[in-house]
């Protein structure tokens, strides 16, 4: 991939036709989430909707490849628990 850009949580993603459609959130096997509205709250319906039926959910970050979790707040460069790139690190709903 010489010359390319790697994807990174916080990197912009634009449609064909140069429209951005959002920024990437995590990643998972199958490839990258993406935030298609500002903010943390409006991240995904489902993270719009976490925890509202059910009792209280919290936003945090977790790590595909370990599992830790930590504050939204404080999304780290990498996983401090086993060293996971930033790539690795996605957004988390946890009750």
């Amino acid at each position: 991939m010489s010359g390319e850009t790697q994807p990174t949580v916080g990197m912009a993603v634009y449609a064909e036709d140069g429209t951005k459609i959002g920024s990437i959130r995590g990643f998972d096997e199958d490839g990258f989430y993406v935030t298609t509205r500002e903010g943390l709250a409006a991240m995904s319906i489902e993270h719009e909707r976490a925890g509202h039926e059910f009792g209280e959910a919290e936003l945090m970050w977790r790590c595909s490849d370990c599992g830790e979790m930590g504050d939204i707040e404080q999304i780290p460069d990498s996983c401090p628990n086993c060293g996971a790139a930033r790539e690795q690190i996605y957004y988390w709903t946890e009750d």
